[in-house]
């Protein structure tokens, strides 16, 4: 039933790599728990030893890597144990990464979606700043006081890693399985134990299938990067042509998200007539756009409720081509110009 549909929501999770396929399932077929003192514990303890070691050099990552259910368990880890001052958290962080912050206070952004860092104050903060914002594709640069916290989710094996304090990572961003992610610490002194598993930073039975699976999807081949970063300019230019407005078009983004404004016409709107068409988009993240609430990313920048309303994302994985990213941009300026029609 799902032959002719184009997947274009990759920022919301890729489909997994094969390599990422068959070194779960080759995990599966030797299970056992790492934890456990015996013979078959030991050896499973290797293997999660060996790949903890191999997701570090595939991030060329020189401190600890403490394995997590995924990027929403680090962000809570990182921001509820960090032995810091004061949180700070820019305006638009990731659902996931605000939730975890509580009380702690907003950086504001410009329209172009980069963190005004102004505020920051007090003994060693610590500064939440995504690398690129998962819906918008904006990158941020920062070089926060104190200790920075990065949320690594959508730039994690495309962007070299930032000088960051802790980094979030997820396997399921980039081809690994879904309920394995990371926090990178570069000093575990700066975080505070809590027993258990993780070195004591974290508990619960640790997923080796999940691991290997995260290793063998970060050592994947990803040429397919070189592609987008040529397909995503082209895009950009005809949404322009069909009348529509590249979000953050002149800030740095990552080659593989972006959102696009169609004028008159809302979100839920559009994902309905792309649903029908066979094209699977969103309107934001995923943990927000099930909602289909006014992205609080685009209030943040200064989009009116009205115009935040009317923006869909598209972003590439593995699996595009070409021809995908020509079939959308031809679909979108269809779905375009009947809401001029209706308009008028």
């Amino acid at each position: 039933m799902l032959i002719d549909r184009l997947y274009l929501d990759h920022a919301a999770t890729t489909p997994i790599l094969p390599e990422a396929q068959a070194a779960v399932a080759d995990a599966m077929r030797f299970w056992a728990n790492p934890s456990s003192p015996h013979a078959q514990g030991r050896a499973a303890r290797a293997r999660l030893e060996e790949a903890r070691a191999r997701i570090a050099a595939a991030l060329e990552w020189d401190g600890a890597v403490i394995l997590t259910s995924g990027a929403s368990e680090a962000a809570a880890l990182a921001l509820g144990r960090t032995k810091a001052g004061p949180r700070f958290v820019g305006a638009t962080e990731h659902d996931a990464v605000r939730r975890a912050a509580g009380a702690a206070a907003s950086l504001p952004v410009s329209r172009l979606g980069a963190v005004d860092m102004s505020a920051v104050a007090g003994e060693r903060p610590l500064v939440a700043i995504q690398s690129v914002n998962s819906e918008t594709g904006v990158i941020q640069s920062p070089s926060p006081p104190g200790l920075w916290l990065a949320d690594c989710a959508q730039s994690a094996g495309k962007l070299p890693l930032p000088d960051a304090d802790l980094i979030i990572v997820s396997a399921h961003k980039l081809g690994g399985p879904p309920g394995i992610g990371a926090l990178l610490v570069r000093d575990l002194a700066l975080l505070e134990a809590s027993g258990g598993q993780e070195q004591g930073y974290r508990g619960g039975t640790e997923n080796l299938p999940g691991a290997l699976g995260f290793a063998a999807a970060l050592e994947a081949p990803r040429d397919w990067l070189e592609d987008a970063a040529r397909w995503r300019p082209m895009l950009d230019a005809a949404i322009i042509d069909a009348g529509g407005e590249v979000i953050a078009a002149s800030a740095p983004r990552l080659a593989t998200i972006a959102s696009y404004r169609m004028p008159g016409m809302t979100s839920a709107a559009q994902l309905i007539r792309f649903d029908l068409a066979g094209i699977a988009v969103s309107a934001g993240s995923a943990c927000s756009s099930g909602s289909l609430r006014a992205s609080p990313v685009l209030a943040a920048m200064g989009y009116d409720e009205q115009a935040a309303g009317e923006v869909v994302r598209v972003s590439f994985g593995w699996t595009t081509s070409e021809a995908d990213v020509a079939r959308f941009a031809a679909e979108w300026g269809k779905i375009a110009r009947s809401a001029r029609r209706s308009a008028a």
